[in-house]
């Protein structure tokens, strides 16, 4: 299972929109969800998602649309579109301006996970079960985190801003690109949620008189220590 990823959801159809969005939370992923075209646009142009599951039929700018605006802008996001028309033209039309899979309706909330899981994987290279570092390991399917042979127990949240970081050592995320990933909605700048969840993962996976896997980078945020 990829948690941590960040999905836009563009599906004017507000029952699948919600059963989607309700699916894909309890499935790990970061979800946020619009029903029009033009706002669907907006975010997929002007912030950074790691797949988007659009909608073909949309009030405003319909899927096609958004697709074929972001592939012109050199913009790779996986895209799985969505819709209820069965016509061999539209998917072929799809699939020739740069979407990475295609889904009919109805569908089992179960295929598009996968499907997402998919094109993430595709997108990235990523074809590893478990990261490790050190005698850290993080299984990805079991959510099994040890270091050595010794078991550590975290909560949903604390795996998933592990995975995050250990995805990318030496890559720095702000506060702000840490709550986006793993929590997955806005809060107040000013709060220091993700400082306490450093702290608990700290205490959790840092072996006694080491140096911590998670560093501090001064009035920036946060990264994941590369091997020396």
């Amino acid at each position: 299972m990829l948690f941590g990823v960040k999905v836009l959801v563009v599906e004017d159809d507000r029952k699948i929109a919600s059963f989607v969005q309700k699916g894909l939370k309890e499935a790990g992923f970061v979800v946020e969800t619009c029903g029009d075209g033009n706002e669907g646009h907006n975010r997929a142009t002007r912030q950074t998602y790691d797949v988007i599951v659009l909608d073909i039929m949309l009030p405003g700018r319909d899927g096609l649309s958004i697709l074929r605006a972001l592939r012109e802008k050199k913009n790779t996001v996986p895209v799985i579109l969505l819709t209820a028309r069965s016509g061999l033209n539209e998917r072929v039309e799809g699939l020739n301006l740069g979407a990475d899979d295609y889904l009919p309706k109805p569908f089992y909330v179960e295929e598009l996970i996968a499907r997402i899981q998919a094109v993430v994987r595709r997108a990235s290279g990523e074809q590893l079960t478990q990261l490790t570092a050190g005698d850290l390991t993080v299984n990805l399917i079991t959510h099994v985190v040890k270091r050595g042979k010794e078991q550590i127990e975290l909560t949903a949240r604390e795996f998933n801003l592990l995975e995050l970081l250990i995805r990318a050592p030496g890559r720095v995320f702000t506060r702000t690109q840490i709550l986006e990933h793993v929590w997955g909605y806005d809060f107040d700048p000013q709060t220091n949620v993700v400082d306490v969840y450093i702290r608990r993962l700290r205490a959790k996976i840092d072996a006694p008189a080491e140096p911590s896997w998670i560093e501090t980078v001064r009035s920036v945020g946060y990264r994941f220590r590369h091997l020396e």
